[in-house]
């Protein structure tokens, strides 16, 4: 008698599954058949697409300067990042150099980050907190331009734009390594 229960309930099981399988191939429309969402298209991926390399591919034109920098920074960055950027509600992003190999290592953008492109790519992206990609192209360029200048490394008249801005030389480019794994290639 368990047998057969068992074997009922086996049986019913694999006949629900089956009632709840489509009849039919399946739908040729790639939105399926309760038509839920729209299809990524060219212009939709557009503004998404703003990813910027470390080698700079992906940098939009426009430029920026440390003074133009000081400015828009004071508006939309200091309320969280600290009038110098010394911290506040959100992260440091200035000093700690020569701190990483401590017992206290201070991550900041002077200190920590290899490429000054991934600056500009993080702030253009994901900043400010309360309404990202909210920055002009310029604007991110000369935010990116104060906070290099705050950190010691680029110069008070600086001005960045796409050809500059992957030539500044970050002061810990040498302290990540390459992917040794096989399936990872350079290009």
């Amino acid at each position: 008698m368990w047998r057969e229960t068992v074997s009922r309930a086996a049986g019913l099981a694999a006949c629900l599954l089956l009632g709840l399988m489509p009849a039919g191939p399946a739908s040729a429309d790639p939105l399926g058949p309760h038509r839920l969402g729209r299809p990524a298209t060219p212009a939709a991926i557009a503004p998404w697409n703003i990813d910027v390399r470390p080698d700079g591919a992906g940098l939009p034109p426009g430029r920026g300067g440390v003074a133009e920098g000081r400015a828009i920074y004071a508006a939309r960055c200091a309320g969280c990042h600290g009038e110098a950027g010394q911290g506040g509600a959100a992260d440091r992003l200035v000093g700690g150099q020569g701190t990483l190999a401590s017992s206290k290592p201070v991550r900041t953008v002077g200190s920590f980050w290899p490429y000054a492109t991934t600056l500009f790519d993080y702030v253009r992206r994901a900043m400010p907190f309360d309404a990202p990609q909210s920055l002009s192209d310029a604007e991110v360029y000369a935010v990116s331009a104060y906070l290099l200048h705050l950190n010691g490394i680029v110069p008070a008249d600086a001005v960045l734009d796409a050809a500059s801005l992957p030539a500044v030389a970050m002061p810990n480019r040498d302290g990540f390594v390459a992917d040794a794994r096989p399936d990872v290639t350079e290009k």
